[in-house]
């Protein structure tokens, strides 16, 4: 059965190989836009002369227009067209914000630039999610581990690129300066995205800007210039370009390609057709009315509440702890050195990386139902461990280590188990997606204010509220799934398309096909 199962696979990266890589290389982009901010933003303080309390404001934009990126993000999936289209010019937004950064000498300018590169992100956060769900199905949680290990890997590169470039004493020279020891904890502080309680700091915003950071930016730049010209090669591979192929057919591509992933792996054409009618891609109003035509609409938004709630929390969890724990780890009881405590991110971070990839042969072999019920519990686990070692230094890095392992598979297999219970329908992702750029922006600001208000042990305390809370919304989404289950296996054998159709609405594959067909028709009687 395993050797099966690895053939299946195989066959089915051997045929959209091409795909894949580039959907993966796209998720390289959002990784580097996921960490280059933190290091690089006292350079942009000087940059653009302007206070710390305003600089920080640059963060909100990002994540606010990275949110708005995901929301938008499931408009551009319809056709392969239209989705290749978007991650191009995504992609290569991408690289003309890294580039036209150091020419941003207005805060208003920057904060803009980096809306874009929000914007822009976002839209690839979907879309790539979505479609390796479309194109591998069940077995999308081994792509989706390997699509998010990339994340955390550009999240690696892109600090390591600007390290060199960053300034090691005040950038803005004034009447007095600023030595290397307090802006290296001033920059630790805000690696993580930390954007709270830097009132009391004072930097000139008056005098001569020596900074060199511009160049971290144009190398980024150039270095990710490879990936839309990969979607490029890809499109013109696809016969996608307008001046190549007839426009009606390129409707028909989305399902041209899952016809080319069926029959690789055995079936007939007519069968992979047949199939890949009754799973495409219809929409969220199409599947909220495949809810209703059976009347589970409760079992069937009850999925997408609670699916989308256990990645607020995670994606909570990670973003409040890559913005704090340096905060708590230089403050009492830790009382870590800044350059000692410095290093906590960046270990979350490997930790996140490492554990994506190992969980790449993992999805092989268990379920993603599984594979979250030991994440959920090894989560709460090593954040309760944090609380009863809270004076331990040494445990500190061996926690941060531990929960980047096992909060690393959560997204993937929640999308990959989500996606399942709803039979592939590409309705869950853009929901997911948007929940946990909605958690990682509001649980974030929240812990921060927290920890102004009740020191630094709430950090800790916090994020064992939320794991918890997060492990129960996965318990209730277990138990909800097996009802709708249940549900599903007592009705009659209609596929979801069919009982979409008998509601009065044609998925997107059986219009265009029909609509494809009937040319044809006419095509041989008026040849």
């Amino acid at each position: 059965m395993k050797q099966l199962l690895n053939e299946r696979i195989c066959a089915l990266f051997r045929s959209n190989w091409q795909h894949t890589l580039t959907y993966w290389s796209v998720f390289f982009s959002f990784g580097l836009c996921v960490a280059f901010l933190g290091p690089t933003i006292l350079d942009l303080r000087c940059q653009t002369q302007s206070t710390l309390q305003e600089i920080t404001l640059v963060f909100f934009s990002q994540q606010f227009f990275l949110f708005i990126g995901s929301t938008i993000g499931g408009f551009f999936s319809k056709t392969l067209v239209s989705s290749l289209s978007a991650l191009a010019v995504s992609s290569l937004t991408i690289s003309v914000v890294f580039a036209v950064i150091p020419l941003c000498h207005k805060l208003l300018l920057l904060a803009f630039a980096l809306a874009v590169s929000g914007l822009a992100m976002g839209i690839i956060d979907t879309i790539s999610n979505l479609q390796l769900v479309k194109i591998y199905q069940k077995d999308s949680t081994v792509f989706l581990q390997a699509l998010h290990f990339f994340v955390g890997l550009g999240a690696l590169v892109s600090p390591l690129i600007a390290d060199p470039f960053l300034s090691e004493t005040s950038c803005v020279i004034g009447n007095s300066s600023t030595n290397a020891t307090s802006l290296r904890h001033l920059r630790n502080k805000l690696a993580g995205r930390h954007v709270h309680n830097v009132s009391s700091v004072h930097l000139h915003t008056d005098g001569e800007v020596v900074t060199n950071v511009s160049y971290a930016f144009w190398i980024m730049a150039v270095i990710n210039l490879p990936v839309p010209i990969a979607i490029l090669i890809l499109m013109y591979r696809e016969r996608l370009f307008v001046c190549g192929s007839d426009p009606s057919r390129r409707l028909l591509d989305g399902d041209v390609l899952a016809m080319k992933t069926w029959g690789t792996t055995g079936l007939t054409e007519d069968a992979g057709h047949q199939k890949e009618t009754s799973r495409s891609h219809v929409g969220l109003f199409g599947c909220c009315l495949l809810g209703n035509a059976h009347s589970f609409l409760l079992s069937f938004f009850g999925i997408y509440i609670l699916g989308g709630l256990v990645l607020f929390f995670s994606d909570g969890i990670v973003g409040s702890y890559t913005g704090f724990v340096y905060t708590y780890a230089v403050a009492p009881p830790m009382n870590l050195p800044h350059k000692t405590a410095g290093y906590l991110t960046c270990v979350f971070w490997a930790a996140i990386t490492a554990g994506r990839l190992s969980a790449i042969p993992l999805s092989y072999r268990f379920k993603p139902v599984r594979l979250l019920s030991v994440s959920q519990v090894g989560v709460i686990v090593t954040l309760l461990l944090l609380l009863i070692f809270s004076n331990s230094s040494v445990f500190l890095f061996i926690g941060t280590c531990c929960l980047g392992l096992f909060i690393s598979s959560i997204f993937p297999c929640t999308l990959a188990f989500t996606e399942d219970i709803l039979e592939y329908q590409g309705c869950a992702t853009t929901v997911m997606v948007t929940s946990a750029g909605m958690g990682e922006m509001l649980l974030q600001v929240l812990v921060g204010l927290v920890m102004h208000n009740q020191g630094s042990f709430s950090f800790l305390l916090c994020g064992m509220i939320f794991g918890c809370l997060g492990f129960a919304f996965f318990v209730l989404l277990f138990f909800v799934q097996q009802s709708h289950k249940n549900l599903m296996e007592a009705l009659p054998g209609d596929s979801p398309a069919e009982i979409l159709e008998e509601n009065g609405i044609k998925t997107c594959s059986a219009a265009v096909l029909n609509s494809w067909d009937t040319s044809e028709q006419k095509a041989s009687i008026n040849p």
